[in-house]
């Protein structure tokens, strides 16, 4: 397995790569890697020649009060990992390289604004302006990404299609802790007793999957139950809870054979938690 930290280097060894004509799978990530990385990394493993993946914690999509300095970083425990899953190729470049003097943004109107948008201003713009530059800087065929966070994948996925990028973006389902808590690098902020009433979050998606499925039409009264339950999880504070399309974000109302999104972000103690289910 190799490790670059430079852009020039790295863009070399795809020049390379391109000349074989061989398949790059790529897994964006800020380390800490977990199970749900791993996964994406081994799915990619399976459907291309060789794996990449970035290490990079990305400070434009960190708010001001946020977790940049603290953000868990080990790099020998995620090289470990990553040659575990079988990575080619490990992109760990400094801030420094990434943004010398960089002036350039990417957004995205309407879907950036709303649920995590709306309470993290500019983080999409950061996500958005970071992948672009490691899409271009890697040329993946096919770019991996887990449903856990699905807003952020939706916006890459449509941020790909927009800008006619030549690669695919696949989001694959969110990986859980044994109790359903979906699996976040910022688990590691959680203690023994936090992720025991965390699991909370996704039985109350479960449960609001159950009453949709049962034919359910009032939405107002699925989000009032699942609230309920989020607020018996001791020193927690509710972001958002949304039933919504899952196209373009936007408040669901009954309609029968479409796919719709339960979202929720709370804070358990001082630790955002986001999780949703596709029904």
């Amino acid at each position: 397995m190799k490790i670059f930290t430079n852009i020039k280097d790295i863009k070399k060894e795809v020049r390379q790569i391109r000349k074989k004509k061989l398949t790059i799978g790529f897994v964006p990530t800020m380390g800490a890697l977990h199970q749900g990385h791993l996964t994406l990394m081994k799915q990619a493993k399976e459907k291309n020649d060789l794996v990449i993946i970035s290490i990079f914690v990305n400070p434009l999509q960190f708010g001001p009060n946020e977790d940049f300095q603290s953000y868990p970083r080990n790099l020998k425990n995620d090289t470990r990992l990553a040659r575990n899953a079988g990575v080619d190729i490990i992109f760990a470049p400094p801030v420094k390289e990434m943004y010398h003097n960089a002036r350039t943004f990417i957004d995205m109107p309407n879907l950036t604004d709303k649920l995590c948008g709306k309470s993290r201003p500019g983080h999409f713009r950061g996500v958005m302006t970071v992948v672009t530059k490691l899409f271009n800087i890697i040329q993946p065929n096919i770019a991996y990404f887990g449903q856990k966070d699905f807003q952020q994948a939706l916006i890459i996925k449509k941020m790909a299609q927009d800008l006619d990028m030549n690669l695919e973006v696949k989001i694959l389902s969110t990986i859980r802790e044994t109790g359903g808590l979906a699996m976040s690098s910022r688990n590691k902020y959680l203690n023994i007793t936090q992720r025991l009433h965390a699991n909370k979050i996704y039985h109350s998606l479960l449960k609001a999957q159950e009453l949709i499925i049962s034919g359910d039409k009032n939405y107002n009264k699925i989000i009032r139950r699942i609230r309920s339950t989020i607020k018996t999880i001791p020193k927690s504070r509710i972001d958002y809870i949304k039933i919504i399309n899952p196209e373009t974000l936007e408040d669901m109302k009954w309609a029968e054979n479409k796919k719709i999104l339960v979202a929720i972000a709370v804070y358990v103690g001082k630790t955002r938690l986001i999780d949703n289910i596709i029904v």
